[in-house]
């Protein structure tokens, strides 16, 4: 018996014609009226619509002409080099993450008795409500796990005596707690959907005060709670690789838009998952991982560099995997020479895919990478360079973590939750506007006709 809440009927596709009809707009008319659509220009570079302490992503520098010209990519972390912070935590054999968030949160690095403090914190509020997994999480699991954390976060709401507080003191308690609550409400909401769904065995473990992010991350997915360190040392660096990216992605713009309404923590942060679990933004390592699935299918010799060209021209001209015209992994809306994330990741994919004796594998993802930009050049007019972004390395490391491929997303959120945390409080800070920009109507005048005299 067809689901009513599900079904498209015949009634819905015949008015969904008419939406679509009525909702066209010509598209020379954006370029009639200057419109700069996503927010960006023909180059990619995004309209300035606000400033910020956080982050700065350079991927370009003005000449002695004054034209902006690509430059290798750069991050700063609260003016810190993403390079050097990660470089800094790795030489001192230290897990990164938490000072990342202490870092973004508050401006500046914490010595060694503040970081011990914050992280003592995080564990205190690594704790859900009583009966929370049994009530929320267990009942009606998604098959979906950003709309099982959505749902989640909105809950937490009612859970908290000052939820609609917006003080900074209040906003900040509500923000480290959920920085230290969002692994365990994507991993257990995924155990319920493996269990519910899949018909697996249930495991619900609870996290070490003693541990790191990504070590608990690691012991309540695994039955046995068990992993390496370089295992958590690798997702670890990909939380601190995600923890942040300027103020211009979409789930972060959208945590400032929301947050300059005044709504509560729980609103804005469910409305940043929404926005990160299109696959336009958070779902892209999920592409490339797919994608290389079905390369390795098609390929004969994965080290034939005409072979693997051949499929990468496929790919462009629509003729190979989900024939969207697209290499995924290559590519980024800021980032054009190189994507410093990527070249951060990737020694570490290097030593992973050596402990899984997956070396086949991840030579033909450095054969693609090599290769992916020079196809792109040979087929397509670019406007600026092309790389790989950090993407195409990330879903490849979570597959030999063994993650499932439903925690991708949620991962990038359990890092980027510190980010979008920071952004909020940037933005009640500085008690800006409400946040709107201007749309241009195209649509002509036209009588209101009586009910009889419509055809």
């Amino acid at each position: 018996m067809p689901n009513p809440y599900s079904e498209v009927t015949p009634e819905i596709l015949e008015l969904s014609q008419l939406c679509q009809r009525e909702n066209a707009i010509d598209p020379d008319l954006y370029a009639k009226y200057d419109v700069k659509r996503g927010l960006r220009d023909i180059n990619g570079k995004g309209v300035l619509t606000g400033l910020t302490n956080i982050s700065e992503i350079c991927a370009g520098r003005v000449n002695e002409q004054g034209e902006t010209v690509p430059c290798e990519g750069r991050l700063f972390y609260r003016g810190i080099d993403i390079k050097d912070l990660v470089g800094g935590f790795i030489r001192e054999k230290r897990f990164g993450f938490e000072e990342t968030a202490y870092l973004l949160l508050f401006g500046r690095l914490p010595n060694r008795e503040e970081l011990e403090k914050f992280q003592a914190l995080l564990a205190r509020y690594r704790t859900l409500p009583t009966s929370f997994v049994r009530d929320i999480i267990m009942k009606a699991p998604s098959r979906d796990m950003m709309n099982t954390l959505a749902r989640s976060v909105l809950t937490l709401y009612s859970y908290d005596d000052a939820a609609d507080d917006i003080s900074i003191p209040n906003v900040l308690r509500q923000s480290l707690q959920l920085i230290a609550l969002f692994p365990l409400l994507s991993v257990y909401g995924y155990q319920a959907y493996n269990h519910y769904h899949e018909g697996q065995s249930l495991y619900i473990h609870s996290p070490d005060p003693a541990l790191s992010t990504a070590e608990n991350l690691l012991r309540i997915l695994r039955p046995d709670s068990r992993y390496t360190d370089l295992e958590a040392r690798v997702l670890d660096v990909a939380l601190v690789l995600h923890a942040e990216h300027g103020g211009g992605n979409n789930s972060t713009f959208t945590t400032h838009v929301v947050t300059s309404s005044a709504t509560d923590t729980y609103s804005a942060i469910a409305a940043a998952i929404g926005s990160l679990k299109g696959p336009r933004h958070g779902g892209a390592n999920i592409k490339v991982v797919r994608m290389f699935e079905d390369m390795k299918e098609k390929l004969h010799d994965w080290t034939d560099e005409d072979e693997v060209k051949a499929y990468l021209r496929a790919l462009l001209h629509k003729e190979a995997f989900d024939r969207a015209g697209l290499i995924y992994g290559m590519g980024h809306a800021v980032y054009s020479l190189s994507d410093p994330r990527a070249d951060i990741f990737r020694k570490f994919v290097k030593s992973l895919s050596e402990e899984k004796g997956l070396d086949q594998e991840y030579a033909l993802y450095s054969l693609v990478e090599r290769l992916g930009p020079e196809v792109i050049r040979e087929e397509r007019k670019i406007y600026k360079g092309v790389s790989a972004n950090v993407d195409f390395y990330s879903g490849f490391v979570y597959n030999m973590l063994g993650l499932p491929t439903e925690l991708f997303t949620p991962i990038f959120a359990i890092a980027r939750v510190a980010g979008w945390s920071a952004h909020r409080i940037e933005e009640l800070s500085n008690a800006g506007k409400i946040i709107r920009p201007a749309y241009k109507s195209v649509s002509p005048e036209r009588p209101y006709l009586p009910l009889d005299q419509r055809s």
